[in-house]
């Protein structure tokens, strides 16, 4: 009995090693992968127009027939989307607002530091300053600590010029998919932490 519970024993151990070998060596691969995605920037533009294009509102003129694996949403949607990848990322709480009468402020961040207003833009073109000056408004009256302008674009220079200082943070297309990354990693931070205790 005891040789067989001996055996059995080794049995596990040799499982339990094999299982975190490969759980390093699999982590080792998708850092690498990480590191040479994070790298291209020429992927990141990508992906910011692939956002555009899944977001953006449709011409009623020129409607187009998309291939059933692209995924399709709008402008309200994207509003979501990008709030749970600021939660995800950076923590806190969230809160949306409704797509009506929301006075510029599309979401609601509350962290540690304070509550910071976001305003979310699926453009094609660079933004102007208009967006920074409503979300600037809107944290004077509500005493917010920051705020967040984000774009699948960009942002004009009269735009980036009139931020500064205001503790507004411009988030562009290519900004907002380091930030989609940095949720996916958090995420997966999260799943390994399970999985080790």
């Amino acid at each position: 009995m005891l040789v067989l519970e001996l055996i059995i024993g080794l049995v596990l151990l040799a499982a339990f090693l094999h299982f975190r070998y490969t759980k390093r060596k699999h982590q080792r691969i998708n850092s690498l992968i990480d590191r040479h995605i994070e790298a291209s920037e020429e992927l990141k533009k990508t992906l910011a127009m692939g956002l555009y294009l899944r977001f953006k509102t449709e011409s009623a003129e020129q409607p187009v027939n998309y291939s059933s694996i692209y995924l399709k949403g709008d402008p309200i949607s994207f509003e979501s989307f990008v709030a749970d990848l600021m939660k995800t990322s950076r923590g806190g709480s969230i809160w949306v607002s409704p797509s009506s009468n929301d006075q510029g402020v599309d979401f609601e961040h509350t962290t540690g530091s304070g509550l910071y207003l976001g305003q979310v833009k699926c453009y094609e073109e660079d933004l102007p300053f208009d967006p920074i000056a409503l979300i600037h408004s809107n944290m004077v009256k509500r005493d917010a600590v920051g705020g967040y302008v984000i774009t699948t674009g960009s942002f004009t220079e009269n735009a980036r010029h009139y931020a500064r200082g205001l503790n507004i943070e411009l988030i562009d297309g290519v900004k907002l998919v380091e930030e989609w990354f940095a949720a996916l990693r958090h995420s997966e931070e999260d799943i390994n932490n399970l999985i080790d205790d």
